[in-house]
């Protein structure tokens, strides 16, 4: 009786868990990806992973499966987020490039996510101004400065650059580390990211910006105007497909908020 007892109570430990574990991998999610062949001749997948959990994400993975037109497995890789932190809220960008006989042998796709949780970082870096621009060989061009308001120097500090379509989807994504990659207290550096291709940059209309660095992370920057500006110029797995629901941001909501 007493060992029936031990069971029941372990079961009874365990439910909560089984209920609250479908809402905790429905609030990590990919979003917003799509593939392409680029000007490298080369298949990519892009996307980007939302963190809607209240702790950040590390050591993250995005494990791509390609399929034929036959639905035949054509091959499994696996590639990283351009951030290695992503904080509540949050997004971070990935690029999976394939070149080779598989670039032109892909129909479809899956999407696995492997993560773990992580302590936070402070948000103090700060995007304090950019601009989109073309330069003498027409590639795509976001400049733009980045201040540290922390207490102690930023380390290796990148900048990533995502761009989005009309749909909302992501069509290119970028990044670059400040020169020099490490940034003191209350200081201010420049900092420049490029996008080389030409096709997919031709399709932007809307661009976002976030930075990190080893010891700080930033909240994102939708920079007002942009959709005019680009307009003018034109360890838990979630399972996602090609085909499945996804979610389309309201390019204009998120230009007038901040994550806080």
């Amino acid at each position: 009786m007493y060992d029936n007892y031990n069971i029941l109570k372990k079961y009874l430990l365990l439910l909560p868990l089984l209920l609250v574990t479908p809402e905790v991998f429905a609030q990590v999610s990919i979003q917003n990806d799509q593939k392409y062949i680029g000007d490298d001749e080369a298949l990519h997948i892009v996307g980007e992973i939302y963190n809607g959990l209240e702790v950040p994400l590390n050591q993250i993975q995005v494990k791509v499966v390609l399929y034929s037109s036959d639905n035949q497995k054509v091959d499994e890789i696996t590639t990283t987020p351009l951030l290695n932190t992503i904080m509540p809220e949050m997004k971070a960008p990935f690029d999976l490039v394939i070149t080779g006989k598989n670039a032109r042998n892909v129909d479809s796709y899956s999407l696995d996510i492997d993560y773990k949780m992580s302590y936070p970082k402070n948000q103090v870096i700060e995007i304090t101004s950019s601009e989109y621009s073309r330069d003498k060989l027409d590639n795509t061009v976001i400049s733009g400065k980045v201040a540290n308001r922390g207490d102690i120097t930023a380390n290796t500090v990148v900048v990533v650059a995502t761009l989005y379509d009309l749909d909302g989807n992501v069509v290119a994504v970028s990044k670059a580390h400040a020169e020099p990659d490490y940034l003191r207290t209350n200081d201010e550096m420049f900092f420049f990211v490029t996008i080389p291709d030409k096709s997919q940059a031709s399709k932007g209309v809307n661009y976002a910006l976030v930075a990190e660095s080893e010891e700080y992370a930033a909240v994102p920057e939708f920079p007002l105007g942009s959709v005019i500006l680009l307009a003018s110029s034109v360890s838990a797995y979630i399972l996602f497909t090609k085909y499945s629901s996804r979610f389309v941001g309201n390019i204009i909501a998120a230009t007038n908020s901040r994550v806080q």
